[in-house]
């Protein structure tokens, strides 16, 4: 039976969808996150040299950012999306075979070889497959349906994490986790990829990285969508690691916690699946949303109570609303050759400016209550809202 053309780009819209969702629950469905840490102490390790593994993951992650996004418009991205998975694994697996600190070192290398190579060109991939079918408007309620799959992956591998370690201890997590990037590997040979690549890579993959900060440079549009996404992420991505400290100022006992942070997460899941509609805001909405959130999660951390933390709540919802929406306009904005490049290096942005957060969240937290410091830096998205405000008024004059 021959296809019509109408149900040739629907297959092929499904196919690539499909395969993405079940990469992203996969690739965050790892039983190791919520006892990686134990591991380490339990080991022998200081404070000091956990603390340390944590910095050279972020190193590796910041340092290999741009030249993986340039490899990907260099070469095939579906090639980086399996091999990252599997360097991954490999670091799980030397985790648990040779539980040392150089062992915990060379596995944290590893882990963020493995996601760098994935950044940007996850993005690409998609983006270039939809417009290929002609599906480019579908890009924002894709990639938040993904995100809500990652959520979800990262929730399922929290519940089962307690009964396997139960039964089977470290060995099983880690068994688990290497066998769910094993399964991710598998998965992403799946993506389709139309895209053209060129002959001499070694070379390409340079030229791509020269041309696109080029295009940041001289291209205004290119630059403020490039900018407004780590100016949306680095700070309630920063915020997300102290919101159980949050919960537990309000009162609520220890065993409470956990729950609570779900709430929050739950925001953040309704926030990704939103996507899709909300695309149309166009840039006067997405700085009501942001000044909105901002305004959320100063009210909700001020209150300290269980509303005040269904505030915070909707504020994250907000704000991860936000960030995909800043990925569209930017993928809008920028062309097939350098689209990898530049997404890397938004995403190069955000680990900065998230690193900058931790500091900034350090020096506040010494003297103010957790409550105080998450109200005060709620203050940089009214800022950004501001900004897109002015900078929609100033495109509006004739």
């Amino acid at each position: 039976m021959t296809l019509s053309p109408a149900r040739v780009p629907a297959a092929g819209v499904r196919r690539l969808t499909t395969t993405l969702y079940g990469y992203a629950f996969l690739d965050d469905f790892v039983l190791l996150y919520p006892v990686y840490a134990l591991l380490f102490a339990d080991t022998g390790m200081s404070l000091w040299q956990i603390s340390s593994l944590f910095a050279l993951w972020s190193i590796t992650s910041v340092v290999l950012e741009v030249p993986s996004g340039a490899w990907a418009d260099a070469m095939s991205r579906r090639r980086l999306l399996w091999i990252g998975p599997l360097l991954t694994a490999a670091g799980f697996a030397l985790w648990v075979v040779l539980p040392s600190y150089w062992a915990f070192a060379i596995g944290f290398v590893l882990w963020g070889a493995g996601g760098a190579l994935g950044s940007g060109a996850l993005e690409a991939l998609v983006y270039d497959e939809l417009d290929r079918l002609g599906a480019a408007e579908r890009y924002a309620r894709v990639m938040g349906r993904a995100r809500a799959a990652r959520l979800l992956g990262t929730v399922a591998s929290i519940g089962l994490a307690g009964p396997v370690f139960a039964w089977g201890g470290y060995a099983a997590v880690g068994a688990a986790s290497v066998l769910a990037c094993v399964l991710t590997a598998v998965t992403a040979t799946r993506f389709p990829e139309h895209r053209a690549r060129p002959e001499t890579a070694g070379d390409s993959w340079a030229t791509a990285l020269r041309t696109g900060l080029v295009q940041v440079r001289r291209d205004r549009s290119v630059r403020g969508a490039l900018l407004l996404v780590p100016a949306v992420a680095a700070v309630w991505g920063a915020l997300d690691e102290y919101t159980p400290l949050l919960v537990r100022d309000i009162g609520v006992a220890e065993a409470t916690v956990p729950y609570l942070v779900m709430l929050i997460w739950a925001g953040v899941t309704v926030g990704s699946l939103l996507a899709g509609p909300a695309e149309r805001l166009g840039t006067t909405g997405l700085a009501a949303l942001l000044a909105g959130g901002a305004l959320a999660l100063a009210m909700g951390a001020a209150a300290r109570s269980l509303a005040g933390i269904a505030l915070v709540s909707l504020a994250f919802a907000a704000f991860q609303l936000a960030e995909v929406l800043a990925d569209v306009r930017l993928q809008h904005r920028i062309d097939e050759s350098r689209r990898a490049t530049l997404t890397s290096v938004a995403s190069l942005g955000t680990e900065l400016a998230t690193v900058a957060t931790f500091g900034v969240y350090a020096l506040l937290g010494t003297d103010l209550a957790h409550s105080t410091v998450f109200a005060v830096l709620a203050v940089p998205y009214l800022v950004t809202a501001l900004a897109l405000a002015r900078a929609r008024a100033a495109t509006a004059r004739p």
